[in-house]
């Protein structure tokens, strides 16, 4: 059942953050804090807001209809690699709020959205001077929750980089931290370096709203069979438990629907990421059930006839990616120089890019991630709060003493510094 009118109302007045109506003051679109699509699906149980990484403006606006259709509160995110200063895609930290609050207005959302800026990636002290004045920018911007990802580092210094960046994120904004770098089966993540993290913040009363895992699953398009460990994700979960730190799935896109309820069911996951296959179903390609993309006997990607965009843009697109010597795993490069060629097609082509969008992300969103019915117990949040800043879910239990920077080595005793392969796996 939808929020009442007067409940949306409420919730358009106090719920959204201060940079959202200093941006947007007379917008009708319901931008909110990561914590408040947190809490919606924590209230519904055993649900997963569905983040969608923006990486074309047809993933937008197919993303942002079928979360109306299905009356979910829902995540728009982009990841640094994506839509940072380095950006392969057109939506970034700095316009893709402005992108979902027009789209929103436009088709009359008037479901919670959160604005998620993903993957933001520390490798060293560089990336760490760099972040205390690129992160303000993008709160500026109109981001509304970050994911601090330092997994690449040593656990002590990942927990560093976390506590330095802190003060950078406004107390009222969704948090996510990473433990583990996504990167398949190798250097899976455990339950002592989860612990390891959230103790460590908690101990300087910082509450993440969730951690992301290496669980067994890789960004892009699930190459084989293993995918996400639900009982290692399961067991890490509950050891943390108590911090009050949900989970975040990165790398669904080509695993089963079977293994994703699952993640739903038997996990404390609230937040599950999806990028490629929505790029993928957004251009016309022919995907199976679970978003993978087919590909034709010489392996190539399938374009469908008269299904996203047209037949005489995506030849270029492949001959393009051809003259640059650019494989299948390149393709995502493609977003940035033809953006402006995808939004230059006729409105009919440019409505079923956005459709077929729309219709994976209900099915996504109905009948595997359970969040349908979701947006209400989002509304109804900010109402009983009476504010855009719900507060944290944790509280401290740890001892600040037992964590300052000279104890670290002593609490990460034991702890494996092999991470895995080295490499690029950001997204």
């Amino acid at each position: 059942m939808p929020a009442t009118t007067s409940d949306f109302a409420t919730a358009l007045e106090v719920g959204r953050p201060p940079n959202v109506t200093r941006l947007f003051p007379n917008s009708k679109a319901l931008l909110v804090s990561g914590k408040v699509i947190d809490r919606a699906m924590n209230a519904k149980g055993h649900a997963l807001a569905l983040a969608a990484n923006g990486r074309n403006h047809f993933v937008i606006r197919g993303v942002l209809a079928a979360a109306q259709k299905a009356n979910a509160a829902v995540i728009i995110e982009i990841a640094k690699s994506e839509g940072g200063q380095k950006a392969y895609c057109p939506v970034n930290y700095w316009n893709m709020a402005r992108q979902v609050d027009a789209v929103c207005n436009e088709l009359g959302i008037t479901v919670p959205v959160a604005i998620h800026a993903d993957h933001y990636g520390i490798k060293g002290a560089a990336d760490i001077a760099a972040a205390k004045v690129e992160i303000p920018s993008m709160f500026d911007a109109g981001i509304t929750s970050i994911a601090i990802d330092a997994s690449h580092l040593p656990d002590e210094e990942n927990l560093l980089a976390n506590l330095e960046l802190a003060g950078y994120i406004p107390a009222w904004s969704g948090l996510e931290t990473e433990v583990g770098e996504i990167k398949g089966t190798e250097g899976l993540s455990t339950v002592a370096e989860a612990l390891f993290l959230i103790r460590g913040l908690n101990a300087s009363d910082v509450f993440p709203d969730w951690i992301a895992l290496n669980n067994g699953t890789t960004h892009g398009i699930e190459a084989s069979d293993a995918g996400i460990n639900v009982q290692l994700t399961a067991e890490i979960h509950e050891a943390i438990k108590p911090y009050g730190v949900n989970g975040a799935q990165h790398g669904t896109s080509g695993n089963s629907y079977d293994r994703l309820r699952q993640i739903a069911t038997q996990t404390r996951t609230t937040k599950a990421n999806v990028a490629t296959a929505l790029q993928m179903i957004s251009w016309g390609l022919e995907v199976n059930d679970y978003g993978n993309a087919n590909l034709d006997a010489n392996g190539k990607f399938i374009k469908v006839q008269g299904e996203g965009m047209s037949e005489e843009l995506w030849a270029e697109m492949v001959a393009f990616a051809d003259s640059k010597g650019w494989k299948k795993g390149d393709y995502k490069n493609l977003n940035l120089p033809f953006e402006n060629k995808l939004l230059a097609q006729p409105k009919e082509v440019r409505d079923r890019m956005a459709k077929r969008v729309e219709d994976f992300a209900y099915k996504l969103i109905t009948e595997v991630f359970n969040s349908a019915d979701t947006a209400p117990l989002g509304i109804a949040a900010i109402v009983r709060a009476g504010s855009y800043d719900l507060g944290p879910k944790g509280k401290r239990i740890e001892n600040p003493a037992e964590w300052t920077k000279e104890l670290l080595p002593k609490q990460a005793q034991g702890l494996s510094r092999d991470k895995g392969p080295t490499g690029n796996f950001e997204d």
